[in-house]
């Protein structure tokens, strides 16, 4: 089997910035500047951090673009944020999200 030797970074001859810590419930993950929520959860092996409404069935990032609501979470205390737009910031923190998000609510 061949296996190349370049890398992503190496092709684009990108050299990524110091890593800095979000959190998910709390766990400390690590991110890099100009990577989205979801890609630091994912390349921390995380690949679910809500949970369906009706049937409590995890998700996680579906479509990656946007298109889709599978990726939702509450990232700093605002429910429903879709984690494959939202830049990863130092000290972000991520809470999984249960059902529609909004727990103070009487829906």
């Amino acid at each position: 089997m061949f296996r190349s030797r370049r890398s992503p970074l190496g092709l684009a001859r990108a050299t990524p910035g110091a890593p800095f810590d979000i959190t998910l419930d709390g766990r400390p993950v690590p991110a890099f500047d100009g990577q989205s929520v979801a890609a630091a959860l994912w390349a921390d092996g995380v690949l679910s951090w809500r949970t369906t409404r009706g049937s409590g069935k995890p998700r996680g990032a579906f479509c990656a673009i946007g298109s889709c609501y599978d990726c939702l979470a509450t990232i700093n205390s605002r429910p429903n944020q879709r984690a494959c737009l939202v830049p990863a910031r130092p000290g972000d923190a991520v809470t999984t999200q249960k059902g529609h998000g909004r727990a103070d609510l009487a829906v």
